[in-house]
């Protein structure tokens, strides 16, 4: 994620603002499918790590999520996931949210 912040690796980005980056999966599991992340991590690297000083970083990022369902159309509903872990399939140790929508999602999802 550090090299798609630099813009070293080239991506499709749907937000951007001085706090938080969003942008399309390159493995889409639904029809709309973008990652978010903060710009920032300073030590948040998955969601088990935050601390007190992280508490408007991540209230931004559930807004940006928020914003980014009604640009992207989900107004009939969208899920946020936040992997956590090796036991939460998390593969990337920059904490990131997952916006997912465009199509009926299932419960229980794993």
């Amino acid at each position: 994620f550090d090299k798609i912040l630099s813009k070293e690796i080239p991506s499709t980005i749907v937000y951007e603002d001085d706090k938080a980056l969003a942008f399309r999966d390159i493995n889409p599991q639904a029809p709309v499918h973008v990652v978010l992340i903060p710009k920032i991590r300073d030590g948040l690297t998955q969601l088990s790590k935050a601390e007190e000083k992280h508490k408007d970083v991540l209230g931004h990022l559930l807004y940006v999520a928020k914003l980014i369902g009604e640009k992207e159309g989900l107004g009939d509903g969208y899920r946020v996931v936040i992997n956590d872990g090796p036991l939460g399939c998390q593969s990337v140790y920059h904490l990131h949210l997952h916006i997912l929508g465009g199509r009926q999602l299932k419960w229980p999802p794993g």
